[in-house]
């Protein structure tokens, strides 16, 4: 299923893009907005200029739903390089000091590495947008000030060592949204006793939504061009597609387009993905039975509670 166009190009979707190093977020935003004749575009999840992989773009009611895409984890190919702390926590910052890592064994480096598995603690770097009594911290940076940061408690679910070459480690990490891959390796380092920084890194999925299913800005482009981009916009529920769905009749659809919550009685029947919970408070997909997605909403009660509509994706422009 992919997402709707109609007229000169008008979609509701998203596209997974595969952001090259030089792009801000914003420049990927940007150039797309332009190619699509300037409606409505937005991302979810930003990436350093310097790194690349998945960056998940929201065209059209797309932005609508950014929200639930930033809670999802996110899995990272990262190069750390040990013996050199930067100010910037990777390879764009300068380098403070130097130690030698001629004395680091292969057990040591897999030893500290397994430390920063689980539920851990990080300080968010000074060179990040994190706002501070009102005032993002890498403006502080630039003004060569040092503010004082609270830990932000994050969650490592996966973390492994792909390869050791010299004092570069390759590291894989999955990790829970708010988790600063330059941070971890600058903390490995200092686990180490040697310092580190992040060299390179490159997220290769976002959620659902993988590497090897991305596109380049310029093969964007080229598909647009060639009236075909269309195909390569996942619709909204596809994109949503491992929440909860519940089916609703048509008079029941057209009230959650005026946003009208749904009684429980209400529900034809559920058409969750394998393994999903229902739960109170979780969020949902609202469907009718022609099978569209007409909204987002949240279980206010399990098990027999209403559904309140968050987002309606249907029926109102």
């Amino acid at each position: 299923m992919t997402g709707t166009v109609s007229g000169c190009g008008l979609m509701d979707g998203v596209l997974v893009v595969n952001k090259e190093a030089g792009w801000t977020s914003h420049d990927v935003v940007a150039k797309i907005r332009h190619l699509l004749g300037g409606i409505k575009v937005g991302h979810a999840g930003t990436l350093d200029p310097a790194a690349t992989g998945v960056l998940p773009v929201l065209i059209g009611k797309g932005t609508r739903i950014a929200e639930y895409l930033v809670e999802w984890d996110k899995e990272y190919r990262a190069a750390l390089r040990l013996g050199e702390t930067t100010d910037t926590q990777d390879a764009t910052g300068t380098v403070l000091v130097r130690q030698a890592t001629e004395s680091l064994t292969p057990a040591a480096i897999h030893e500290a590495v397994g430390r920063f598995r689980g539920t851990i603690e990080q300080v968010p770097p000074m060179y990040s947008a994190v706002k501070v009594a009102g005032v993002p911290l890498y403006k502080s940076a630039r003004a060569g000030k040092t503010v004082a940061r609270e830990a932000r408690t994050v969650r490592i679910h996966e973390l492994d060592v792909l390869a050791i070459d010299g004092r570069d480690v390759t590291l894989r990490v999955v990790c829970s949204k708010g988790t600063y891959v330059r941070t971890l390796c600058a903390d490995i380092g200092a686990a180490l006793g040697v310092g580190g920084h992040l060299l390179t890194l490159e997220r290769s999925r976002v959620g659902p939504l993988a590497l090897d299913h991305a596109l380049t800005v310029e093969e964007i482009a080229t598909r647009q061009a060639l009236g075909r981009l269309s195909g390569d916009v996942l619709s909204l529920d596809r994109v949503l597609q491992e929440l909860p769905a519940l089916v609703v009749d048509e008079q029941t659809a057209d009230r959650v387009r005026h946003g009208v919550p749904v009684p429980a009685s209400k529900v034809v029947r559920w058409e969750s993905p394998a393994g999903a919970e229902r739960t109170a408070g979780m969020p949902v997909r609202i469907r009718g039975i022609d099978g569209r997605l007409l909204a987002i909403g949240r279980h206010l009660q399990a098990p027999q509670g209403t559904f309140a509509i968050e987002k309606v994706l249907i029926g109102q422009e």
